[in-house]
């Protein structure tokens, strides 16, 4: 009970330091719903509003998973947080499990505000078990993007953790089709998505909706599983390596 506790305090202190940046929340949560609204209810944009609701809650998630973990482990490190951390008796994953709760608390809000603004605004209708799976989806699908911030985190100064982390996400999302269909693309960058993690989460996510390009399920998955377990070694290396 007592080691369950010191995990819950320490996701609860976690998330509150962030709570307490407004340069962080209102983003965060403000930039997907208004990029939704703008090219998913009001201006199509060549698709319908449930597929770019996928596309946007895909680009949604990305943001907290890479600037929580890439932006507050850089700063953690710059002003000896980190060190201070590892030297204490907290076990570790503690720290690295309250990174992950708080992006997927934010991860959760922002599913929650365009699922409802696809509904009200949107005219989409899906089922209850849809809803449900495309959120599990995204949610499950945020580990490797928070394992890339990890690495940038530890990687990267503090000033400089922010900056490449929106020269990453930025294009990521709108070379992965996040933005506008792919199908609008030139027939090379639709090729070139199959690069990017962002569009194989986004291909699951469609799967939901009948409305992926056809490939196959595994193909993604084992896309995005070896992606994780790459990022997963090279973090690994680098906190033994400290």
């Amino acid at each position: 009970m007592s080691s369950m506790n010191l995990y819950y305090k320490e996701a609860r202190y976690d998330l509150l330091s962030i709570m307490r940046t407004p340069g962080f929340v209102l983003p965060a949560l403000a930039f997907p719903l208004m990029f939704y609204l703008f090219f998913g209810v009001f201006f199509r944009a060549g698709a319908g509003a449930d597929y770019l609701l996928v596309t946007y809650s895909c680009f949604g998630i990305m943001g907290p998973a890479m600037f929580n973990f890439a932006a507050g482990i850089a700063s953690d490190r710059a002003h000896g947080w980190l060190t201070l951390k590892q030297l204490s008796p907290m076990p570790f994953s503690a720290y690295l499990l309250a990174k992950l709760s708080t992006s997927l608390v934010f991860s959760v809000c922002i599913l929650i505000l365009l699922f409802s603004a696809a509904t009200m605004f949107g005219d989409v209708r899906l089922h209850s078990t849809q809803w449900l799976l495309l959120a599990v989806v995204m949610l499950a699908g945020s580990l490797p993007f928070a394992l890339l911030g990890l690495l940038l985190g530890l990687s990267l100064s503090d000033k400089a953790a922010p900056g490449v982390v929106n020269l990453i996400y930025l294009p990521m999302a709108f070379l992965s089709g996040l933005w506008l269909p792919l199908f609008l693309f030139p027939g090379w960058l639709q090729q070139l998505a199959w690069l990017w993690p962002s569009f194989h989460l986004s291909q699951l996510g469609l799967k939901v909706i009948a409305q992926d390009q056809g490939n196959s399920v595994l193909a993604h998955l084992g896309v995005l599983a070896l992606l994780t377990a790459v990022l997963a070694t090279i973090c690994a290396r680098l906190f033994r390596r400290r």
